[in-house]
């Protein structure tokens, strides 16, 4: 991907301006199917959300991003966007799932062979492209974590179901490294979820999304948005070392807010590892020597060439103004380290 000792990134997400998106919808919850949380007329969203996206690349530049996104600008959340264009999508009315906390979420309902019929992300690549000279990464919902998020009311066997995702999510990603993606990531939050079904299908369905990629390929796990997931965190992951196996580059995992026993990161070699070293849930922004002595940390269980510093999670629910001081004090942290190894 690049010869830079500890080259940063985001995950995929950056704030939407408050002209752009209704933040008091936004903060409900990670939206599963489409909920319109526009603040622009249709006629005008397009122009809109360019010009946010640019506000997000040119941000991860002076903040000294070494690999950019387009901030995931257009979308709702990480997934919706992706999963709700496929065909076996219902139009209509949704399904419901309830979490393991009680609440109801409504979710896409599949009534039909899931297929990918058309580009979904494809122009918002080119468009990342075209604007900037640094590496650029796109992200895409993983099979398993789609599959999870929906009501299935037509497959008879949910690993079929998984597998069909995984070859939309291919058919998706091969056209995104033709439009220019040096990395492509998938999230998958939801293997820790159910680590049983993960087990059995989740390293077979990521090895078809990323089927054929000559792209740098990353799978992302977290334990949720921190403005969303109250509380403390899990100390550690039900399902992590079973991605050895698969054929991603790199894994990427949550460590600062959940404190995470580095050890674990043993059993990932020899994948590179996008660790998280900035805490989304602390109300301040880190200073660059508190990145600095996360990413050392890191570097007592992986050799410098296999660790790539980022924050714990996707920053959408974060003000512009402290993302930013976040990924400044994450750029500046990492050249500390960088300045160390020589």
């Amino acid at each position: 991907m690049t010869a830079k000792l500890l080259p940063t990134t985001v995950v995929g997400s950056y704030p939407q301006p408050d002209w752009l998106v209704d933040r008091q919808m936004l903060s409900k919850g990670v939206a599963r199917v489409r909920l319109d949380l526009w603040r622009v007329a249709e006629p005008f969203l397009e122009q809109a959300q360019e010009d946010a996206t640019l506000l997000a690349i040119r941000d991860m530049e002076r903040a000294g991003i070494d690999v950019i996104t387009d901030g995931e600008v257009r979308r709702e959340s990480y997934s919706n966007r992706f999963a709700t264009a496929l065909e076996g999508i219902s139009a209509g009315q949704p399904g419901e799932v309830i979490s393991k906390a009680g609440l109801a979420t409504a979710v896409p309902r599949v009534v039909g062979p899931i297929r990918r019929t058309h580009a979904v992300e494809v122009r918002d690549m080119e468009f990342l492209r075209r604007n900037t000279e640094r590496l650029a990464k796109i992200t895409l919902p993983g099979p398993f974590t789609m599959s999870r998020q929906a009501v299935n009311e037509y497959y008879k066997d949910d690993d079929e179901m998984v597998m069909d995702f995984a070859a939309a999510v291919n058919a998706e990603a091969r056209d995104l490294e033709q439009a220019g993606a040096d990395v492509i990531q998938l999230d998958e939050p939801w293997l820790r979820q159910d680590p049983t079904a993960a087990k059995r299908i989740a390293v077979k369905a990521i090895d078809r999304a990323l089927e054929g990629l000559k792209a740098a390929t990353v799978v992302h796990l977290c334990f949720g948005y921190a403005a969303i997931v109250k509380g403390e965190k899990p100390v550690g992951y039900s399902f992590l070392s079973e991605l050895g196996a698969c054929c991603a580059d790199q894994i990427s995992i949550e460590a600062a807010q959940p404190k995470l026993d580095l050890g674990v990161l043993a059993d990932l070699a020899p994948k590179k590892i996008m660790l998280g070293v900035i805490d989304l849930a602390d109300p301040d922004a880190e200073t660059p020597a508190i990145v600095a002595n996360r990413i050392r940390a890191g570097l007592e269980y992986l050799p410098p060439e296999r660790l790539v510093p980022a924050p714990d999670c996707g920053m959408k629910y974060l003000s512009r103004e402290l993302a930013f001081a976040k990924l400044k004090a994450l750029a500046d942290g990492a050249a500390i380290v960088r300045s160390e190894l020589g």
